[in-house]
């Protein structure tokens, strides 16, 4: 089936910024005829080398929480299953091959960074990415969690 995808930043679709008041939209999204609803990331967001005031969401702080700045994971969960009442679709833009400098896995686990020639964790090497750090899945442990 043919479906049309589109893609929210949650903090900037309304004014709240929050699951709350976008699922509010989902109604409007449903008559324009959007099945799919992409949701960039949801995560807390890093401070260390943080662009802007507000930082990037794909500099994530920890995969297993919910940026406070959005809701709750309540609010989360309550904005999916209106979604799918409504019968559309959702996903979470999980970016999984690198976190922020301040991710709980760089606290419990640096040696799942990858390193430079100097043996230290290296930014991402796309020009102006230096907000995040690669993950090495080369580390069988990282791959297991």
């Amino acid at each position: 089936k043919n479906a049309t995808i589109y893609q929210i930043n949650t903090r900037q679709f309304t004014p709240e910024g929050t699951f709350k008041a976008a699922a509010g939209q989902l109604p409007r999204l449903k008559e324009l005829g959007v099945d799919i609803l992409w949701l960039m990331p949801i995560h807390p967001i890093g401070e260390i080398k943080r662009k802007g005031s507000l930082g990037s969401p794909y500099a994530v702080r920890d995969f297993r929480a919910v940026n406070p700045e959005l809701g709750t994971m309540a609010d989360l969960r309550a904005f999916v299953e209106r979604a799918h009442a409504l019968g559309q679709r959702v996903i979470i833009d999980w970016v999984g091959n690198h976190t922020s400098w301040d991710n709980v896995l760089m606290t419990q686990h640096p040696e799942w960074y990858a390193r430079g020639a100097d043996g230290k964790p290296q930014p991402t090497p796309w020009f102006n990415w230096d907000d995040i750090i690669d993950l090495d899945y080369g580390k069988p442990e990282l791959r297991r969690y």
